[in-house]
């Protein structure tokens, strides 16, 4: 990270008029750069010793390539980045980009706590590859974040960044909305493009669209649960966790949603909510959902990396193990040629009649490390 002789630099040097002049990917004079589209929030591999598997990320953005996603997102709550180290971070933004196509936008997680912190992460991720920021709210002091706060940490930011800058909401984590009325005023900026809501109320991402219609901002949805809604209401795209393993089915629905085929979105949407929402059933939403789609945990040593270690082998096991499952502490082997958690589930959904039509996911590959880094039995 930057000592204090660059900060003073950074400040100096950067501002509105080098944010504006270094937009590389803007789509034309005068304008902001287009969020517009479809971006899985990839997962960061582990491997066993608890160090970020690099390769198995490269590997993962290979295949996730091949699908008409706009761009990715590296480094938000499902790239679990609490967990990781400055260096990390950096690092896995530089290596996804180089593993990703060319015409892909890379939207990289920069938030932290201070002001300062997060202008020094953006700068960094900048130099290694990042096309935007997705910034988070700062959250620890959740009692003193007023909107006058929020409008002053993100303007500084914006400021100084010299990347388009995406907000970032997500109150199930942080237990802080951004407020209406400062996403508002934050819409102005001119490197301030758009926002991430990942609250799920959809009168919000309404309210929202309608309140910034005169300025250049996009919205994305948060989840692809209110995917269809918040495109009917405005939205332009969706950072979806299901897109790591039904990319080509979530594409699908955003063609149905811009092309106007809107009974076909509606039935398309009914039939993703429930693989969608498969993991809230088990477990904690966040950590089941994110299992499902291939993150793997720290696994040498639990305590190195997250404080719900315990909880997440226990979690793990559910996965692997045939459901139904009776707690989470059962014995992880499964019997030879039985179906894992995960495909059990999405087979019953497919025999219930909701999944007809649509292809059994394809798990990142950290899947099976993890597997095999917990000693589970299969693939």
């Amino acid at each position: 990270m930057m000592g204090p002789g660059v900060w003073s630099s950074v400040r100096q040097g950067l501002g509105r008029g080098l944010a504006q002049n270094m937009r590389g990917l803007a789509s034309g004079e005068g304008r902001k750069v287009d969020i517009a589209g479809i971006y899985p929030p990839v997962t960061t591999p582990f491997t066993a010793t608890a160090e970020v598997d690099y390769g198995k990320l490269e590997e993962n953005l290979h295949k996730l390539g091949t699908l008409p996603f706009r761009g990715f997102v590296v480094q938000g709550s499902t790239g679990e980045f609490p967990f990781l180290t400055s260096s990390e971070r950096l690092q896995v933004v530089s290596r996804a980009r180089q593993a990703m196509p060319k015409d892909k936008l890379l939207l990289a997680g920069s938030g932290c706590e201070s002001t300062q912190a997060t202008v020094e992460m953006t700068v960094s991720m900048a130099q290694v590859g990042a096309d935007a920021a997705l910034v988070v709210t700062p959250c620890y002091y959740r009692g003193r974040m007023s909107s006058a706060a929020l409008i002053h940490h993100y303007t500084k930011v914006a400021d100084l960044s010299p990347i388009p800058v995406v907000l970032y909401s997500v109150p199930a984590n942080t237990g802080l909305d951004l407020p209406v009325d400062a996403v508002v005023t934050l819409s102005q900026h001119p490197n301030i493009v758009g926002m991430k809501d990942s609250g799920g109320d959809v009168t919000r991402i309404g309210l929202i669209v309608h309140k910034t219609r005169r300025q250049d901002f996009q919205v994305l949805a948060g989840s692809a649960g209110f995917l269809l809604a918040s495109y009917a209401l405005g939205a332009v795209g969706g950072v979806c966790a299901l897109a790591n393993v039904l990319g080509a089915q979530v594409c699908q629905l955003e063609r149905l949603c811009l092309t106007g085929q809107w009974e076909d979105a509606q039935k398309l949407q009914h039939r993703l909510i429930e693989p969608n929402a498969a993991g809230l059933e088990l477990g904690h939403a966040g950590d089941l959902q994110k299992l499902r789609i291939g993150a793997s945990f720290s696994l040498g040593d639990p305590a190195l990396r997250d404080p719900r270690a315990e909880e997440n082998h226990g979690l793990v096991w559910l996965l692997w193990r045939p459901l139904p499952c009776s707690s989470a502490g059962a014995e992880p082997r499964r019997r030879r040629g039985t179906a894992c958690g995960f495909h059990q589930q999405w087979m019953a959904l497919r025999a219930s009649g909701s999944m007809t039509g649509l292809s059994p996911p394809q798990l990142p590959v950290s899947c099976c490390s993890l597997k095999r880094s917990m000693g589970v039995g299969g693939d």
